[in-house]
């Protein structure tokens, strides 16, 4: 989800009208979701170019990292060469100073505001949070209500199969002779004849050993 072009100018609006109760010309730019930029607006035209730039790395920057960006330079600080590399990756689109919001809806961020330009510390982080608060004043109101997501089914568990039954090998005629007559069965004796490939024909004889050898001369 990503905020869209009519929630934009609502937080638009309250910013800048917070910027004028406090007669501060601001820049303020809001982003979407993935850093796109969806708004932006320089009342100080055509003064103040520099904020333009500074309020869209605000923005960019709360968005990225999902939290203000006065937080994030509070731990940024102390890590080396931090600013410097982010603001190279991000083609100056990272910046550590207060000003810069992520707008959630539904406990999903959808976008961030960005505000520079404020003329006393801790003016832009007040205006940018100024509209915030419309959007939690807003929150009961359908229109500006994230559509509730269909309940999730619960999923349901079959109940185990049951273990499939094979037909049984027929037994033998005579094996199931004995069965029916409750007998207890035979083992099946096997032989194995362990003899010359040649197969043994009809008529000829197996003399003993000892015939054998006399047959043989006694050698």
């Amino acid at each position: 989800m990503s905020i869209s072009i009519e929630i934009a100018r609502r937080v638009m609006d309250a910013c800048k009208q917070r910027a004028q109760e406090f007669r501060s010309p601001v820049s303020i730019a809001i982003v979407d979701a993935g850093g796109h930029l969806v708004l932006f607006e320089r009342m100080m035209a055509p003064y103040g170019w520099a904020t333009g730039n500074i309020s869209i790395a605000k923005a960019s920057t709360a968005v990225m990292f999902n939290q203000s960006t006065d937080a994030v330079a509070q731990w940024g600080t102390g890590i080396p060469g931090f600013a410097s590399s982010m603001a190279s990756m991000t083609q100056g689109r990272f910046i550590m100073a207060a000003g810069g919001w992520p707008i959630r809806m539904g406990g999903a961020t959808i976008g961030g505001i960005g505000v520079s330009g404020g003329n006393a510390p801790g003016r832009d982080d007040e205006i940018a949070r100024a509209g915030l608060a419309v959007l939690e004043a807003a929150a009961p109101h359908s229109s500006y209500r994230p559509q509730s997501l269909p309940p999730v089914p619960q999923q349901q568990h079959s109940p185990l199969q049951p273990t499939p039954v094979y037909p049984s090998i027929s037994a033998p005629p005579a094996q199931q002779g004995q069965e029916a007559g409750n007998a207890s069965p035979q083992p099946v004796q096997s032989s194995i004849y362990l003899g010359s490939d040649q197969e043994q024909q009809p008529g000829d004889e197996q003399l003993p050993f000892d015939d054998y050898r006399e047959s043989r001369g006694g050698q």
